[in-house]
């Protein structure tokens, strides 16, 4: 127990000592007073609850059926970091939205927790489409789909093989796929993708014989002098009051990190593989013009069919675009949802 304090009083003290960059209007944690809220759970195809943030605008009229949007968080994260702040946003514009909690991490089911599972991860927008469409408010023909950072990757994986989905969005887009095969600008080499596989799996023979489960990647816990600057944007969002959040199923040790046997499985994930086929459905690519991720929303547009735009928000950074409501483009994602799925 006294090892457990005195690595979390490690792990806080940076908190206390770098504060949090509020900057351009950062509000991961915003409420609306527009709207109402519901705890809601609901099974994927594999029998697993997912559970989710059900937002409702209070002027909802009976008998009518509205849009929706499934809202998907950054990989690693929870509902209640960057989802639920886009959720409520376009809900106050009348959609119908729903932040989920991705299986493995939040208050979703999944064991081990942090498990890397691409399939499931698409599945869970699936589960929620069915959701969202056997609720009597709910136009079943008029469901949307937005992924931020990580779920980018997973909506499209999902919207490939489920026409449901009538209009995907995604925002600071990571290809978690191409993220770990061949690191940001294609700076990894095979040999190093081969020693990452081979550490996985010395580690499946550890964790098979009983032994204990260890944790890779995710956000760093302390910066120091050497900690590369997408490290830093990633810490000042995940690890200050900015954007803070450890649910009931994890721990301020854990959040961010996905096990270290499990997280190969991104290595087999090619999300943009037959992208064109989601055409004629529309898709959208927001991200920040400074962003070190951009590379993978230019990627996705060059390789999508036709309706599709890119849309760079000029000044912002990949985080940025997490909470700082000064530099998201609501505007624009309104705009977007409301054209492709307005009642025919």
């Amino acid at each position: 127990m006294k090892k457990l304090l005195a690595l979390s009083a490690l792990l806080i003290s940076p908190l206390i000592a770098t504060g949090a960059d509020m900057s351009h209007g950062a509000n991961n944690f915003y409420t609306s007073n527009q709207l109402t809220t519901e705890k809601v759970s609901f099974n994927n195809q594999y029998r697993m609850k997912i559970v989710g943030n059900l937002f409702l605008p209070k002027d909802r009229k009976e008998g009518v059926l509205y849009p929706a949007i499934v809202v998907g968080h950054p990989m690693g994260a929870v509902k209640e970091q960057s989802s639920n702040l886009y959720a409520q946003k376009l809900a106050e514009q009348g959609f119908v939205t729903l932040a989920i909690d991705q299986s493995f991490w939040g208050e979703s089911e999944g064991q081990p927790r942090n498990v890397v599972a691409p399939d499931i991860y698409a599945e869970a927008f699936s589960a929620a489409v069915d959701y969202l469409g056997t609720q009597a408010f709910v136009d079943r023909e008029r469901i949307g789909v937005l992924g931020i950072c990580g779920s980018g990757s997973f909506v499209i994986s999902a919207a490939k093989i489920d026409p449901r989905m009538k209009a995907i969005a995604t925002v600071s887009m990571y290809d978690m796929g191409a993220a770990n095969r061949d690191a940001l600008n294609h700076s990894q080499t095979v040999e190093q993708r081969k020693a990452i596989i081979a550490e996985a799996a010395r580690q499946r023979w550890v964790e098979a014989e009983g032994g204990e489960t260890k944790y890779t990647s995710g956000t760093v816990h302390q910066l120091d002098a050497d900690t590369h600057p997408i490290q830093r944007e990633f810490y000042d969002f995940y690890r200050t009051p900015r954007g803070e959040f450890t649910p009931a199923s994890s721990s301020p040790e854990l959040t961010t990190h996905p096990t270290l046997s499990s997280n190969v499985k991104f290595m087999n994930f090619y999300p943009f593989n037959d992208i064109e086929t989601i055409s004629p459905r529309p898709m959208l690519f927001i991200a920040g013009d400074q962003a070190h991720s951009k590379e993978f929303s230019e990627e996705a547009y060059r390789l999508a069919g036709q309706p599709k735009e890119l849309y760079w928000v000029k000044d912002a950074g990949h985080v940025d675009l997490y909470d700082r409501t000064d530099l998201i483009p609501f505007d624009k994602l309104t705009a977007f949802f409301k054209q492709n799925l307005a009642a025919e």
